[in-house]
C-alpha cells in the first residue's frame, strides 16, 4: 500500500491511496492539472487512479471532481447526502454517482473500502478505512469530535490521514468572529491538535507506523505545533516507532510505502 497526501487545507483536500493494482483518491478540492501534477509528484499519474471517494460535499473536497470525471474515466462514489449536499449547489453539474451506504463495506478493485459516520456540519460525512490484505489505512479530515465509533474503526489501522486543524489557544486568540470560532472548536466542527493527539495516543499500538496530520488552519495552527502536540504525546506513551507528517496545502506529503 501507498499513502501520500496531495494537499490539505481550506484551499483543498485530497489524499492518494493504492495497492500494487488499484489507485484511488479520497476527496478530489484540487484542480484537475494540480492533482495530476501532484499525483506525477509521487510517483503515479491520473492514469493510475480508478476512483474518487468524497467524504463530504464541502468544495475544499469537491471542486476538481467534474473535471477529473470527464469521460467516466475515474468513477466516483459518494453516500446519497453527500450526492444530495453537491446537487444542491446552484449551478452544479449532476455527476454519474456510484452510491455507497455509509456503514457498508464495498470493494474498489483490490481495495476494500469501510465508510464511517463522523461528526461534521454536512449532509452525511463519513471517514473510510482503506484495506488491502493485512494493511489498512484510515482517513479522517473534517470531524469536530472524536466518538467511539470512529476510535473503533481507526483502532486496527497501520497509517492514519487524520484532522489536526487550530490550536485551541491560537483561535481563541484569533481575529475571527465570535460564531466562527464557536463552529469551529464544536461538535460539528474540526480536530484541534489536542484532540488529534488524543486520539492517536489512545489507538496506537505496534501496528500504526505513520499519521499524517491534515486540514490544518493557516491562520489558528502551525505545521510545528501541530506536529509537536502529536509527536510529543506519542512519545510520552512510549509509541517512539510511529513517524508523524505534517500535510500541506501547498505540496505533496512524504510517501508512505509499505
Amino acid at each position: 500500500m501507498r499513502v501520500c497526501v496531495l494537499g490539505s487545507g481550506s484551499s483543498g483536500n485530497s489524499t492518494y491511496v493504492a495497492s500494487a493494482q488499484t489507485g484511488i483518491l479520497v476527496d478530489a478540492g484540487l484542480s484537475g492539472r494540480a492533482t495530476g501534477q501532484r499525483l506525477a509528484e509521487c510517483g503515479a499519474s491520473l492514469d493510475s487512479i480508478c476512483a474518487i471517494c468524497v467524504t463530504h460535499e464541502h468544495s475544499d473536497h469537491t471542486s476538481g471532481l467534474a473535471v477529473l470525471n470527464k469521460g467516466d474515466r475515474i468513477k466516483l462514489y459518494a453516500n446519497r447526502g453527500t450526492i444530495e449536499g453537491i446537487e444542491a449547489r446552484v449551478g452544479e453539474k449532476k455527476l454519474p454517482w456510484n452510491v455507497f451506504s455509509t456503514g457498508a463495506v464495498f470493494q474498489i478493485g483490490d481495495l476494500t473500502i469501510n465508510p464511517f459516520t463522523v461528526p461534521h456540519d454536512a449532509y452525511d460525512p463519513v471517514g473510510f478505512v482503506i484495506a488491502q490484505g493485512d494493511t489498512r489505512v484510515g482517513v479522517v479530515t473534517d470531524m469536530g469530535m472524536v466518538t467511539g465509533l470512529i476510535r473503533e474503526r481507526l483502532r486496527a489501522c497501520n497509517v492514519l490521514v487524520i484532522e489536526s486543524n487550530h490550536d485551541e489557544q491560537m483561535l481563541k486568540d484569533a481575529d475571527r468572529p465570535w460564531h466562527l470560532k464557536q463552529r469551529i472548536s464544536g461538535r460539528q466542527g474540526h480536530l484541534s491538535n489536542q484532540h488529534a493527539a488524543e486520539l492517536v495516543t489512545e489507538i496506537a499500538g505496534p501496528h500504526l507506523k505513520a499519521v499524517f496530520l491534515a486540514h490544518l488552519s493557516g491562520e489558528c495552527n502551525h505545521p510545528e505545533l501541530a506536529r509537536k502536540t502529536v509527536f510529543e504525546a506519542l512519545a510520552k506513551a512510549g509509541h517512539h516507532h510511529v513517524t508523524v507528517v505534517v500535510a500541506s496545502p501547498d505540496q505533496v506529503s512524504e510517501v508512505w510505502d509499505g
